[in-house]
Formats: C-alpha cells, sequence, structure tokens
C-alpha cells in the first residue's frame, strides 16, 4: 500500500513538472504568424520599446530598450533595460534567445530564468528591419519595438490592426515614455 502511495505521488509530482514545463514552453498565440525570410543580422543591435502590455518584470519601467547580438553558437544575447521611475534607477535582465526551428522564420524562445523559455515572435515587420510587432507565448504578451524612439503613425495603425486580427485587445498597450537618454547599459551590440 505504501509503494502505491508512493508511485501515485511520484507519478504526480512529475506530470506536475511536465505541465509547468509545457506551459512555459507555449510559442505564440494561435493566429499569430512570425515573418518569413528573416534576417537575424539584420535584426541585431538596438531596439527601443515603443509600446508593450504590462507585466511584473518591466512594472514601473519607461525609456525601456531591447539589445540583440548573436554569440559564437548563434543564438542571441538579449539585454533589456529600462528606467524604474518609482526607485529612480537603471535596471537590466539579461537574457538568451534561440529559434525554435527555421532560423529563416522569426519564431524563437527567449530565457531570462535558466532553463525557462517563452515565445518571442516578430509577427510583423517593414522591409528595413526599423520597426517590428513582437507577440509573446500569448494574448498576455505584446511588443512594439522601433530603431528610433518614435514610430510614424502608419506604421502604429498597421501594427494595431495586426494585433488585433490576432485577437489582442490594444487598448491594454501602454506607450511607453522614451525620454531619457544616460541609459548606462545603451550600447552597440552588434
Amino acid at each position: 500500500m505504501k509503494n502505491a502511495h508512493r508511485i501515485t505521488t511520484y507519478l504526480f509530482l512529475i506530470s506536475t513538472v511536465l505541465a509547468v514545463f509545457a506551459s512555459c514552453s507555449s510559442s505564440k498565440p494561435e493566429k499569430a504568424i512570425p515573418v518569413t525570410n528573416f534576417d537575424i543580422n539584420r535584426y541585431l543591435g538596438t531596439w527601443y520599446e515603443i509600446a508593450r502590455f504590462d507585466f511584473r518584470f518591466e512594472k514601473d519601467l519607461d525609456n525601456t530598450s531591447a539589445q540583440y547580438k548573436l554569440d559564437d553558437a548563434g543564438n542571441v544575447i538579449v539585454l533589456n533595460s529600462g528606467y524604474n521611475y518609482k526607485k529612480n534607477t537603471w535596471e537590466k535582465a539579461d537574457g538568451l534567445a534561440k529559434f525554435r526551428g527555421d532560423k529563416n522564420t522569426a519564431a524563437l524562445k527567449v530565457s531570462f530564468f535558466g532553463p525557462f523559455y517563452s515565445g518571442y515572435n516578430v509577427i510583423s515587420m517593414d522591409d528595413n528591419y526599423q520597426y517590428a510587432l513582437i507577440a509573446g507565448k500569448n494574448l498576455d504578451y505584446l511588443w512594439i519595438l522601433a530603431r528610433e524612439k518614435t514610430i510614424p503613425d502608419d506604421v502604429k495603425a498597421n501594427f494595431l490592426k495586426v494585433a488585433q486580427e490576432i485577437g489582442y485587445d490594444t487598448n491594454r498597450l501602454i506607450w511607453v515614455k522614451q525620454d531619457r537618454t544616460n541609459n548606462p547599459y545603451l550600447q552597440d551590440r552588434k
């Protein structure tokens, strides 16, 4: 009887761990289609966060940016940074992104916490790699990025339309202030 209880407990723990890992590896919202003919080398460098859905890891941050460069294995080293306006301090988060499949498709997974990865999908982008719409693992994660601290109205309108068609509630977007120039983490990372 004791062994049966141990086996049941063991199976329950394994099932729970597998469920947690499965939820962490979820890749994208159903209708989000990652960009194809993607060139990671053109995507590298600095991107400014124009808008995002707020979540705990970016809470109270403005002047946020993401910087990408390749490591020797072809993975993307990520440095996210921003200014915490409540604490009056710059913050950063280091991460690693890997392609989930074909390197010509902008479907990646990113981790800031060891073995836990989440979806990072470029779902709309201009031909010059100046503006990008990023879908996370589900409809709770969305970002608009640009190479400059502003974005043209026509690009903004197009990205909002694409996001809404996928199922995002774009009223939840926070439009990020980009008014500081002294980010100590901002550097050319190509």
